[in-house]
């Protein structure tokens, strides 16, 4: 966990790779790590609840699950709650003040689920997953089971992604090149825009514009997207050497940016600007996989 133009705090998690980071909504400095063995290719995957204090980063708590974790998303409801997503294709409900678990088990998607993410918007409790099986599908945590399934990708999903702005609407990432937006009242797809020649590993959503997002793929590039026009992107971001793996907006900066690679660095952007790249940050000797922004402490990543 780092600070952008300041120092990084570590903490090693031996024989795991970390896949996907997210700051808890409730707990400034606490962040929730989704981590597998043998990069997810084999073996167990991790929940890791980490907080920096004073000392540096410690593990509060952990919890293993026998398949790989690829990604993790805080309950917007409750500060002790989170869902992981697995390379079993089960969806894990995890409660931090207990010690044992999942809560729950969600297993439906038939291949790798590697996405998942819960409403920001306030009155509906809604979870959205993304999975290999190139579906994705819509969960309320107090239901069994989904309460939709979403088909229209011809390729892996890798990202799906609550609006912060308009309820019920998501946007998903795929390896068939296309970043899709879904309204979850609506039959079909919204609409579908063909954003790169290669696979897309991921899409977010403008804090501040409700028709902007970003797009990461394995050609490099970061695209930028107005869903009032699609012919042409509004930005794009050249610099990684690498896929793009994670990328995510500032919540405190409308036209700032982290995108992270398989280059091993994390760089951040001004879309704004004539020369757009601010930093790029080379801490890690691995592939970097997760990245997330602070909601509560300016700078912190």
């Amino acid at each position: 966990m780092g600070t952008a133009g300041g120092g990084a705090a570590a903490l090693r998690l031996p024989g795991l790779h970390g896949y996907a980071a997210e700051f808890s909504p409730y707990w400034p400095g606490r962040v929730a790590c989704a981590a597998a063995q043998y990069y997810g290719i084999a073996g167990c995957g991790t929940l890791a609840v980490l907080e920096q204090n004073e000392a540096g980063i410690v593990l509060l708590r952990s919890f293993d699950w026998n398949d790989g974790l690829f990604d993790v998303t805080w309950s917007e409801n409750n500060e002790h709650v989170l869902i992981t997503s697995s390379g079993d294709g089960s969806l894990q409900i995890w409660d931090i003040a207990k010690t044992k678990g999942p809560l729950q088990v969600y297993k439906e998607h038939t291949q790798e689920a590697y996405s998942v993410d819960w409403s920001q918007t306030r009155g509906e409790q809604l979870v959205v997953s993304g999975s290999w099986d190139q579906t994705a599908k819509l969960w309320d945590p107090a239901v069994g089971k989904s309460l939709r399934t979403f088909k229209g990708h011809e390729g892996v999903i890798y990202s799906t992604v609550w609006s912060p702005h308009i309820p019920g609407c998501f946007a998903s990432a795929s390896g068939d090149q296309t970043l899709r937006v879904w309204d979850v009242k609506a039959p079909g797809v919204k609409l579908v825009i063909p954003a790169h020649q290669a696979e897309i590993l991921s899409c977010d959503w403008c804090k501040y514009d409700e028709n902007l997002l970003v797009t990461g793929a394995v050609d490099c590039s970061l695209k930028g997207w107005d869903l009032r026009n699609i012919r042409q992107p509004v930005f794009v971001l050249l610099g990684h050497t690498y896929a793009i793996r994670r990328v995510k907006f500032s919540p405190f900066h409308a036209t700032l940016l982290a995108s992270c690679s398989y280059d091993f660095t994390v760089r951040f952007w001004d879309f704004s600007k004539r020369n757009p790249l601010l930093e790029t940050v080379e801490h890690h000797t691995e592939f970097t996989c997760g990245l997330d922004l602070s909601l509560h402490n300016r700078g912190q990543v």
